[in-house]
């Protein structure tokens, strides 16, 4: 099984857990999406791996080549100095190398192959997380719209009961009541201690006053009265 398979397995295997015990959509939201983060970091210590175990084999690949080529050098020296046992023994050691060489560099080949598949799987994991982070984020914001939704409607429906009404039209009546006494209260104290007499008085005298004021006002300016 590779390992975006195992990763996936392991993260449907927490998903439906958690959708068994969910109780809270975002907390359920904000879970998935850490055991998402667990297994990427995971997936990245695999790959990590299979990346070193591809560069030891390169590694080794190009070390048997340095050491075929060396063998090929000393045997070219053997052969100049008409030694062709010891130039055969260095030939012989040139092949070893070059067949080991060749086996290195087909483990490293497919190695390489593998680790190519397993970035690609990397990289499709944290694009299926970051999809998953962005749908979270929407789908927590669609849930608290939903529940503000449900709180407005439960008070629009709590708010149906005229009884709160009816005792605010209640109470509008008592202190429309209470003015109406206050009013009537006040007006029959004037009347007994004369205090509406007196200002009856003084209102004529005002009036009076005024009119005094403008007669003397047109005298001044030569008018009589009646005059236009």
């Amino acid at each position: 099984m590779g390992i975006l398979e195992r990763v996936m397995t392991v993260l449907k295997a927490n998903l439906n857990d958690l959708i068994n015990r969910a109780e809270n959509p975002e907390k359920m939201l904000n879970q998935i999406l850490l055991d998402m983060q667990e297994q990427l970091a995971k997936a990245k210590q695999e790959v990590a791996a299979a990346i070193a175990d591809e560069k030891r084999l390169e590694q080794q690949y190009r070390n048997e080549v340095e050491q075929a080529r060396e063998w090929e050098r000393k045997a070219r020296l053997a052969v100049e100095k008409e030694n062709d046992e010891l130039a055969k023994e260095a030939l012989r050691r040139q092949a070893e190398h070059e067949r080991y060489g060749l086996d290195y560099k087909k483990q490293w080949e497919r190695q390489k192959e593998s680790t190519e598949k397993l970035r690609t799987a990397l990289q499709a994991l944290n694009r299926k997380i970051e999809e998953a982070r962005r749908k979270k984020t929407l789908l927590v914001a669609r849930q608290r719209r939903a529940e503000a939704q449900k709180r407005i409607h439960d008070t629009m429906t709590g708010l149906t009961d005229t009884s709160a009404f009816d005792t605010f039209e209640r109470m509008a009546a008592k202190v429309e009541q209470v003015e109406a006494e206050a009013a009537a209260s006040a007006e029959l104290s004037e009347e007994l201690t004369g205090e509406a007499l007196e200002k009856r008085f003084a209102e004529l005298e005002a009036g009076q006053d005024v009119e005094q004021a403008l007669a003397a006002l047109k005298a001044k300016m030569g008018k009589t009265s009646g005059a236009p």
